[in-house]
């Protein structure tokens, strides 16, 4: 079917609806470490899936100004905070990311002693592995001197835009010092593909799995630094040639539907959706802010359609796998199952906002 921007503007609306109509139907039931359900599914709980979603939705309104999605948001956000926020870790900092772009684009008072409690609360109280990398802890579990490449996206983007809002740069100080240490010890010299993880325990990177998803945080991650904050020159620098270099291992591994895989170099893994709509969204943007040859704006136009192809009639984004564990061997990530989630949403929405920006931009060359 042919990519035009009446197609994306209607998916786009659809992948809106299935968001919020998403419900935790107690097919994965995880209590959490204080005893409190585990929500990974719905729209309405305070967790990572959620947080991204949210910070999809965030910059749909922000490229479209639609009244009624700034309320959606602003209803979230109040309802929320007013029944109480949850213990900080890695995930539950994740909804705070859009709270402070969305409160960057508002200037809305009543958000700012929020944001600025849990960032600070970030900086002193959040674990931290040898070399001062965020230690990978999460509501249902503590993973003692882990580096995952999850937490870049979760807590570091948010320091990021938050040091820019309130011009600290102690703030993007600690984002850009995250990143360093993460690519230290995820980043794979070998392909250029990232680990899904590393421990000081033993010091190894579990399975080494190149997992999708894991990496589309990456490369969704160093882009949204880059617009969020303003980042030191030498490190823009080196974490453009890591993006490139791992964009250089990517565009191999595209499968011949524009999708990539779960394990991304493992021709038996399946092909999973929100990791395509990260890495879409990535080529698409790093071709439209001038990095990398044509051929990243391809491949990222042939994993829109991987990313079109999957969203039903109901708005709901198909082929997403349910949250990873840190697995132990590569038969972990080829099990787990699949499940229509918030940030299968938000990776879609992302990735079809930033589809119309391209194709409008080609639109204009022609």
């Amino acid at each position: 079917m042919q990519l035009t921007a009446d197609r994306v503007n209607v998916a786009l609306s659809c992948l809106v609806r299935g968001m919020t109509g998403l419900r935790h139907d107690g097919r994965f039931d995880e209590p959490n470490l204080d005893g409190t359900p585990g929500d990974y599914v719905s729209f309405d709980s305070w967790e990572w899936p959620q947080g991204v979603g949210l910070y999809g939705l965030v910059s749909l309104w922000k490229s479209t100004g639609d009244d009624k999605l700034r309320a959606t948001i602003e209803d979230w956000y109040d309802r929320r905070i007013a029944a109480g926020l949850p213990a900080l870790n890695v995930n539950t900092t994740a909804p705070m990311l859009a709270l402070c772009v969305f409160w960057r684009e508002t200037n809305d008072s009543r958000f700012e002693q929020v944001l600025r409690d849990w960032a600070e609360r970030v900086l002193a109280e959040m674990p931290r592995t040898p070399e001062g990398g965020y230690q990978h802890n999460v509501s249902d579990r503590i993973n003692d001197d882990e580096l995952w490449d999850d937490t870049l996206f979760m807590v570091a983007l948010f320091l990021a835009a938050f040091g820019q809002a309130t011009g600290e740069r102690r703030y993007i100080d600690e984002a850009e010092r995250q990143f360093l240490v993460h690519a230290r010890y995820l980043s794979d010299p070998e392909t250029g593909l990232w680990f899904h993880g590393w421990t000081f325990d033993g010091h190894h990177n579990f399975a080494r799995a190149r997992w999708g998803r894991g990496n589309a945080w990456i490369t969704v991650g160093i882009l949204s630094l880059f617009e969020l904050a303003e980042v030191s020159p030498s490190v823009r620098q080196f974490l453009q040639g890591v993006l490139e270099t791992q964009v250089a291992a990517l565009l191999p591994l595209q499968t011949a539907s524009g999708a990539w895989r779960t394990l991304l170099d493992d021709e038996t893994s399946y092909e999973e959706i929100s990791a395509t709509a990260g890495f879409a969204y990535g080529l698409m943007r790093a071709a439209r802010l001038g990095f990398g040859p044509a051929e990243w704006a391809a491949a990222g136009r042939r994993g829109l359609q991987a990313v079109l192809a999957n969203i039903d009639e109901q708005g709901v984004v198909g082929n997403v796998s349910y949250g990873t564990r840190m697995g132990p061997d590569l038969q972990f990530y080829r099990d787990i199952p699949i499940q229509p989630t918030g940030y299968g949403q938000a990776l879609s929405i992302l990735c079809l906002t930033e589809g119309l920006r391209h194709l409008d931009r080609k639109t204009e060359a022609a």
